[in-house]
């Protein structure tokens, strides 16, 4: 699939027309062999591919015209199902679209489909979706990333030019990151969470996943704003996310970056577990060297508490958020209840998967009388720390640079590789640890973005690696322009799984 920008001008020449385009995508929506798609409407997709057609016929050009794409199965749709992932929602249809959706939508852009997920967006792998795993289009031997994990799989696959995701705490950028495209975490609050069903409140964010940070630009440029039906959506000047990456469309033959100061965080360049993720982030430092930037050391004190803060934090949150998945109002609903008290029971003991219910109970768990100041309280204030690490941290650099996750690709229903002399807290998952260097990003609400910048070697020579860019709060424009550089530079974001062996 060519960037937006190339198939917007295809669109506008007549080269292709919006119809043909989605017929085409549609067959491979329908045909679904990453398991990445939940829910394709043909009639609807139909309609508002003729009513771009029509507008480009009129002389109208608008960014993201006719421009093919999806939604991650937790933004509520009324023309396409939304599941979440989970057979507690199987059938359920909204009466309303989610504020991003009707943004997207009056951008001009179709969509083709609902994109699979982990269940109400929990997991590091895509592989809780109740409807089956998803797979990753480089390696279907891997799992893609979760839990944007089918939005990842499809820009990855080519099947569509962006799908939006969320990030509670790395699922936009890990996913990204393993598929080989670019997905882009905006700071909290700058874009609506209204219609999102929610996981964690105060960590969801939504973001664009595309082919290039260029291309998240445009989709940030139709997806920010406030939004007075979200108490979260933050009022900030409107900005052009793109406006500083238009100097960056020649092949560079200069130092742009020479005033630039880009930080490393000791704490995870110790934490990297992966020779081959070591190795590319070497190389991807040494790029920006290259291009001008001075790159120094700097330190999170209390990185490495980050991962327990966050699956404290986020559990909780959830086990308040999905109380209402009870079996009365809507959704799935046990049948064979003699009591109110068997039907809670039985509908979500049937209706959740085993991940869900694992996080409702730790967050009841950490929200009990007993245990709320010793284990949620706690993390809150390792929370503030995080933040304050960061805000320290700018003080010295314009932002900060790590893998986007310490590890490769891992097999399907199977564990990450962290090495044999690893030995994870005994039962705590592996999955989650692979979250190392996204969580803290989410837990400050920081703007992060994860950038192609590698493969692994030998047997996981199909496996990609992602580089990630933090920033400071409402940063994102000068942080699309570093990545935009950085991408202008080595390609690797231009690779897709049929132009390697």
């Amino acid at each position: 699939m060519q960037d937006i920008r190339l198939l917007r001008k295809s669109l506008e020449t007549k080269k292709i027309g919006v119809l043909e385009l989605v017929t085409d995508l549609l067959q491979k929506f329908e045909t679904n062999h990453l398991g990445a798609v939940l829910c394709v409407n043909k009639e609807e997709s139909f309609r508002q591919a003729t009513e771009a057609q029509k507008k480009i016929d009129a002389g109208i050009s608008e960014p993201l015209l006719g421009i093919p794409c999806a939604h991650k199965d937790v933004f509520v749709t009324k023309k396409w199902r939304t599941t979440a992932g989970s057979r507690m929602l199987a059938n359920y249809l909204s009466p309303f679209d989610a504020t991003v959706v009707k943004r997207i939508a009056e951008s001009g852009a179709v969509c083709l489909g609902k994109s699979s997920c982990d269940e109400f967006a929990m997991g590091s792998a895509n592989q809780n979706c109740a409807f089956g795993p998803c797979l990753n289009p480089w390696d279907k031997k891997a799992i893609p990333g979760g839990s944007s994990g089918g939005s990842a799989a499809l820009v990855g696959a080519g099947h569509v030019s962006f799908a939006t995701g969320t990030d509670t705490g790395g699922s936009i950028r890990q996913p990204a990151a393993m598929c080989g495209v670019t997905g882009i975490k905006p700071t909290y609050g700058l874009v609506s969470r209204w219609g999102i069903i929610a996981y964690a409140s105060s960590l969801d964010q939504a973001g664009p996943i595309a082919n290039s940070a260029y291309d998240c630009g445009m989709i940030l440029n139709a997806m920010a704003g406030f939004d007075p039906r979200d108490s979260t959506s933050q009022r900030t000047e409107s900005v052009d996310y793109c406006a500083l990456m238009n100097t960056n469309k020649e092949k560079i033959v200069r130092k742009p970056l020479e005033d630039m100061v880009l930080g490393i965080p000791s704490e995870y360049s110790k934490a990297i577990h992966s020779q081959d993720v070591a190795l590319a982030f070497q190389e991807s430092i040494q790029t920006y060297e290259k291009l001008g930037a001075t790159v120094k050391d700097v330190s999170l004190p209390h990185a490495n508490h980050s991962v327990a803060a966050y699956y404290v934090i986020a559990p909780a949150e959830a086990s308040s958020n999905l109380s209402r998945f009870d079996g009365v109002k809507f959704g799935f609903r046990n049948s064979r209840a003699d009591t109110l008290d068997d039907l809670y029971f039985n509908t979500r003991s049937e209706g959740f998967g085993e991940e869900v219910k694992r996080r409702i109970l730790v967050g009841t768990f950490v929200l009990s009388h007993g245990y709320y100041d010793a284990y949620y309280n706690q993390a809150s204030k390792v929370r503030r720390l995080v933040l304050s690490d960061f805000k320290s941290a700018f003080e010295g650099c314009d932002f900060l640079l790590s893998p986007s996750s310490p590890v490769l690709a891992w097999e399907l229903d199977a564990q990450p590789d962290f090495g044999i002399n690893f030995k994870a807290p005994e039962g705590v998952p592996k999955e989650y640890l692979a979250d190392l260097f996204t969580v803290g990003a989410s837990l400050a609400g920081l703007p992060a973005i994860s950038v192609p910048c590698g493969f692994g070697r030998g047997q996981f020579a199909r496996r990609p690696i992602g580089l990630q860019i933090i920033g400071p709060h409402f940063s994102e424009q000068r942080l699309l322009k570093v990545a935009d550089i950085f991408q202008t530079e080595t390609g690797w974001h231009t690779m897709k799984p049929s132009n390697i062996a």
